[in-house]
């Protein structure tokens, strides 16, 4: 009863400091090979069948776990988040909510940040520790953010796997530096990837389990995953309260749009990819992006986990096939 869940990155610092278990429901949800039963279990528990396939699948995930507590992101993740506290109540599971101020008011941060620790009994001392641990482990995701879309050594679906797990370092922060280790020593042993064409990806992660191999074989490589990037914190500040202000994904499209713009520049793609999650309120987003970023552009939709549909793989091989012309 060690293990604390929670629904998007929070100060995942604050749970190690308390000697926890931190544990990405998301993570757990999409790599179970029972994802599309979770999604069925959450619908015959009464969730509607228009409501977003994560919340689905986080519900049923923190039922079969053996959780401690659950810390549900209220603010600045998904719009159902507080639903999916509730019923979780309904089942006497501990909830724990946890709040990004949408001004990205860095005292208002601070105080939820003061209130979780409140919660776990630990002091920013220790958390400062921590946090001194974690940056160290932070540079290896940079260098194999690197190493993709630079040295083009690393494939876009590495580069999503190792990077969201980024998001509770698979809740063993020293066996993940390790394997970071071992990855970076093999993949600088390889010959350059020759791209026919680069992609960006932003939005959320994806709820296909086959996307970046599907552009793989097409002859496209993703060298920019946004939000995933964005959990594994890439950025150099001693103030944790900080590192969670600059962090983007909580605070809506405008605040992430300049991040997005920076890196679109820097990596040199040729189109981009934007993932909007079925009955999710972000797909309104698409307008935003759409207008404030110059490239071609593709949106998809994803609803339930598993491979993309065939109408899906059929628009994204127009895309690719466009690009390279």
């Amino acid at each position: 009863m060690n293990k604390i869940g929670f629904t998007t990155s929070i100060p995942m610092e604050i749970i190690l400091a308390a000697g926890k278990i931190p544990v990405d429901l998301n993570n757990i949800f999409i790599a179970s090979e029972r994802s599309r039963q979770l999604v069925d279990i959450a619908e015959d528990a009464g969730y509607p069948r228009n409501t977003c396939g994560w919340i689905k699948g986080l519900y049923s995930v923190a039922l079969e776990n053996d959780l401690e507590a659950v810390i549900a992101v209220t603010q600045g993740d998904c719009s159902n988040t507080q639903a999916l506290m509730e019923t979780l109540q309904l089942k006497d599971i501990k909830t724990i909510p946890f709040a990004y101020p949408f001004d990205r008011d860095k005292v208002t941060l601070r105080e939820q940040m003061d209130k979780l620790m409140q919660a776990f009994g630990v002091g920013w001392e220790s958390v400062y520790r921590v946090k001194a641990d974690l940056d160290r482990i932070r540079v290896l995701c940079r260098e194999i953010d690197l190493m993709t879309w630079r040295d083009n050594l690393v494939s876009g679906s590495e580069n999503h796997y190792y990077l969201v797990s980024a998001s509770d370092f698979n809740g063993d922060p020293q066996q993940y530096e390790r394997d970071l280790h071992s990855f970076i020593s093999q993949a600088r042993s390889r010959k350059p990837y020759k791209d026919e064409v680069r992609l960006a990806y932003i939005g959320v992660p994806p709820i296909f389990t086959d996307l970046y191999t599907g552009l793989e074989s097409m002859g496209a490589r993703v060298v920019y995953n946004e939000v995933q990037r964005q959990f594994s914190m890439p950025f150099d500040t001693t103030d944790i309260v900080e590192q969670y202000r600059q962090y983007t994904y909580p605070y809506g499209a405008f605040a992430r749009l300049d991040d997005i713009r920076t890196q679109l520049e820097l990596r040199n793609v040729d189109g981009l990819i934007h993932y909007t999650q079925t009955f999710c309120y972000r797909q309104i987003e698409d307008l935003i992006y759409r207008q404030k970023l110059n490239l071609p552009f593709l949106t998809m939709e994803g609803d339930k986990p598993g491979k993309m549909d065939a109408r899906t793989r059929m628009r994204m091989e127009a895309f690719v096939s466009m690009l390279k012309k």
